[in-house]
């Protein structure tokens, strides 16, 4: 049979688009979901029905999987054992402190890999799902103190459900987008599996989710034991590579190098008592 379009439908297919949006937008929740610490994370946050915790934090793991079935089918998957084993003794540090923020992360499934890669990246999947690449570390060559103020970092994005955030956002479109699809002809879809690959992979961060990440992680660093201000020369390191013509994919999404300094200052300064106390 065919379906003949016209003006008047494609007016009614967006107006009802929209009106879809809205109400998925309208369904989202006011949480805050960790505590502020020292630092003060406050922010309430809007999460939508359409991304469930606990089914984002599925997918979480059978990405996971999938990602390091990748790396290990081309030989990349922890191949240098004492690298591997530095990052999961930082990790650790790091992830006993996560209780300060929230209480029941401490009971997540936590994983922490290594995967060889020329990317200067690394990232947190919701759920404690970590991944450090080779790049990061040959690259930049991060002391322990800077590498926990990277670990540090992507827990954080983890501990405040940021992925889930933006999913949220993301779901709300599809929703709309959905139904444009019978006017388009294009396939459309709220899969959050590939919702999810999208946010980690695809989607930049915001800036306020990266600077509520680098100040959750410094407070983080300091409580296991790092010096928070290793944050400062950290960024000043990335700030170089991303001088040349190939800009690190972890400074991709970020705020400036200069924004980010600024900032880390005076936060790595507020937790420093903590990072004292442990000595």
């Amino acid at each position: 049979m065919t379906t003949f379009i016209t003006p008047t439908f494609k007016r009614t297919a967006m107006r009802t688009a929209a009106i879809l949006a809205f109400t998925a937008v309208a369904g989202c929740q006011s949480v805050n979901t960790t505590q502020g610490g020292a630092i003060g994370i406050d922010r309430t946050q809007r999460m939508s029905s359409l991304v469930p915790e606990a089914q984002l934090d599925q997918e979480a793991v059978k990405l996971y999987a999938q990602t390091l079935n990748d790396a290990k089918a081309k030989g990349q998957l922890n191949a240098n054992a004492a690298q591997a084993q530095r990052v999961r003794t930082i990790s650790q540090r790091l992830i006993a402190q996560v209780g300060t923020f929230r209480p029941e992360a401490a009971s997540w499934k936590w994983e922490v890999n290594v995967i060889d890669s020329k990317e200067v990246n690394a990232w947190c999947m919701p759920g404690g799902k970590i991944a450090v690449y080779t790049g990061l570390i040959n690259s930049v060559k991060p002391t322990d103190d800077e590498l926990a103020a990277v670990i540090g970092h992507e827990i954080a994005h983890a501990l405040r459900e940021h992925a889930r955030e933006r999913a949220s956002q993301q779901m709300a479109t599809s929703v709309g987008l959905s139904v444009l699809s019978v006017v388009t002809g294009n396939q459309a879809t709220s899969d959050l599996g590939g919702t999810l690959a999208n946010v980690m992979f695809g989607l930049p961060n915001s800036r306020l989710h990266e600077t509520e990440a680098d100040r959750m992680g410094v407070e983080l660093a300091a409580r296991a034991g790092y010096d928070p201000r290793a944050a400062v020369t950290l960024w000043t390191k990335m700030g170089a590579l991303s001088g040349g013509s190939a800009q690190p994919e972890l400074l991709s999404t970020h705020p400036s190098a200069e924004s980010r300094i600024a900032d880390l200052k005076v936060a790595s300064e507020k937790v420093l008592p903590l990072y004292q106390a442990r000595k």
